[in-house]
């Protein structure tokens, strides 16, 4: 396993615990370490409050810290671009959809796809707006 030590905005460190297990763990070739401090503004008290996270990744390969920086912050994009979207536009996370979940997901996927097709920066404003006329629905690129 591979030791690598950098500091960038966040500290960034790869580390190396002990694996108990080695047998099952075979294609595990680092384990990363990041360690996040960011500052959030909280609305009531008006102020800035620090928020310190530290987050560990696994990977089956070797890299530079640099390289898996680069991965990780790719990685958050995503994050980002997508799941954050469908959190907070769709509220996806208080969804009380038991049966076939997965269904309404893919269904909310094909919208946000219409949406960003369409080069619609606004969502939250397109999803209202589309809701209430089928006939913008119909004009998007990729409907029909």
């Amino acid at each position: 396993m591979t030791i690598l030590f950098i500091e960038i905005n966040v500290e960034f460190k790869c580390v190396c615990p002990v694996i108990i297990d080695r047998e099952k763990w075979t294609l595990v070739k680092t384990i990363i370490k990041v360690d996040r401090e960011r500052k959030m503004f909280d609305t009531k008290a008006k102020c800035w409050k620090n928020s310190d996270e530290t987050l560990f990744y696994i990977s089956t390969t070797f890299l530079s810290a640099e390289e898996f920086c680069e991965a990780i912050r790719n990685h958050w994009g995503i994050e980002n671009r997508n799941h954050h979207v469908r959190d907070v536009s769709m509220n996806e996370d208080n969804s009380r959809i038991r049966k076939n979940p997965h269904i309404f997901a893919k269904l909310r996927s094909f919208a946000l796809n219409i949406i960003r097709v369409n080069k619609i920066e606004n969502i939250n404003m397109a999803l209202f707006k589309h809701a209430i006329n089928l006939e913008k629905v119909l004009n998007l690129r990729g409907v029909l």
